[in-house]
């Protein structure tokens, strides 16, 4: 990438927000390594990046550099024996780099048209490949056992499909505010801001931990009406979390979801989705899907149909959810009225679920358990991860304790507590 897509930022906001994911995103500690999975095109950031990590104490910045021209190169024209194996090599790294204690910081730039010529088949065999050889790692992830953060900057291509009618400058420009904005990397101190950002979070999930709803219930007039079960013990995280030594970190930036894993067999109803779900480069939009006692029993998207089935089909825990989200339609992402094309920044717009994989830090005392103890407090288990944006501007969000007592926790897609 030119170096100047960066000159369209202030340098000083620009170390300001690399700092932000060193300090505040991984909570670097002093001595620590850290690895930044970075795309080549992403260069300059990521050496910001390593520049804040020396400046905090790093023993050793490990710039793990990938090149989406290469991977689709890969991807096209890769034997089938390689496309369906993960070298054992890569995997020896993530082991040695989780031994070593490291924090992980990646940083995305969304290209959509990157693989489409790639048969989406080859990508999800490698994915299941590598998430499978890597499936240790992965777990440590999900667990916060490790510290990791994922941000973003933008691209050309990124920045004119969220701006088609902007020149690319222009684009680039509006996108750079929008990130910095809902990132909340745009003031003076964003570290400080954080820590108010956090305070608000600690709030919110200090009442629901204590409430311990037995379910929580959506409407809206989409025509979304679920119905999400919860485990025992159930614990809402979301804004700062702590690693297994007790270190504060914040997985994502942007973040404003506060989130919690359902019960595997409890979720009835119907969800519409309200923004397209972007998967390994695919368009998955105006879609719904169908729960009975948990399993995703039907399922319908007017674009990516095909996309929306692998997807589900990735294994038998990805017909089910591992995690539902309440997020604020006040959020700087939300008021930006932006449809960001991305995940990451899409999914902190509004409530949300999480098809696949439940994280054991949504229960009580959840990373002592073993897989069995877990899946016997009703956790799902699978490969996949990926989130579901369904929240709207009319979303109504009631939690019911035993008995059938019902609290208003949102209205007219805000909280109310």
């Amino acid at each position: 990438m030119s170096r100047g897509i960066y000159e369209l930022i202030n340098e000083a906001q620009l170390k300001k927000y690399a700092e932000l994911a060193v300090r505040a995103g991984v909570n670097l500690q002093k001595n620590q390594l850290l690895i930044i999975h970075s795309d080549i095109q992403n260069a300059t950031f990521a050496r910001l990046i390593q520049t804040a990590a020396y400046e905090a104490g790093a023993s050793n910045v490990c710039i793990d550099w990938t090149d989406e021209q290469s991977t689709k190169e890969f991807y096209l024209h890769a034997a089938d024996s390689v496309i369906d194996h993960f070298p054992d090599w890569q995997a020896a790294r993530f082991k040695e780099w989780d031994d070593a204690g490291a924090a992980y910081i990646h940083i995305i730039s969304e290209n959509l048209e990157v693989f489409n010529k790639v048969p989406k088949e080859r990508i999800n065999r490698f994915q299941k490949a590598s998430r499978t050889k890597l499936r240790n790692y992965y777990a440590k992830i999900r667990s916060h056992e490790v510290r990791w953060c994922l941000l973003a900057v933008p691209s050309v291509e990124w920045a004119t499909k969220v701006f088609p009618n902007l020149s690319k400058e222009e684009a680039l420009q509006s996108l750079w505010k929008l990130i910095l904005q809902g990132a909340r990397a745009d003031g003076k101190n964003p570290i400080k801001d954080w820590e108010s950002h956090n305070r608000a979070f600690e709030s919110r999930k200090k009442f629901l931990n204590e409430s311990q709803f037995e379910s929580l219930h959506f409407t809206n007039r989409r025509g979304t009406d679920l119905s999400v079960g919860l485990p025992e013990n159930h614990l809402y995280i979301g804004g700062g979390v702590k690693d297994k030594n007790g270190v504060s970190f914040f997985p994502n930036i942007p973040t404003e979801e506060i989130f919690t894993a359902p019960h595997k067999n409890k979720v009835n109803g119907k969800l519409v989705g309200t923004k397209p779900l972007i998967y390994r480069g695919s368009v998955i939009d105006e879609f719904y899907l169908i729960f009975k006692d948990g399993r995703i029993t039907d399922y319908y998207a007017a674009k990516g149909q095909e996309v929306l089935r692998n997807l589900i089909e990735t294994d038998e825990g990805s017909h089910y959810l591992g995690e539902i989200a309440l997020v604020s339609n006040k959020s700087p992402l939300a008021q930006a009225d932006t449809l960001f094309y991305n995940t990451l920044f899409d999914e902190n717009t509004s409530c949300h679920i999480g098809i696949g994989n439940a994280s054991p830090s949504n229960i009580h005392n959840g990373i002592d358990q073993s897989e069995e103890e877990l899946k016997e407090a009703g956790l799902n288990t699978s490969l996949l991860s990926v989130n579901v944006t369904f929240g709207t501007e009319d979303m109504k969000v009631v939690g019911i304790k035993e008995g059938g007592t019902e609290v208003l926790l949102m209205k007219d897609g805000d909280f109310q507590f």
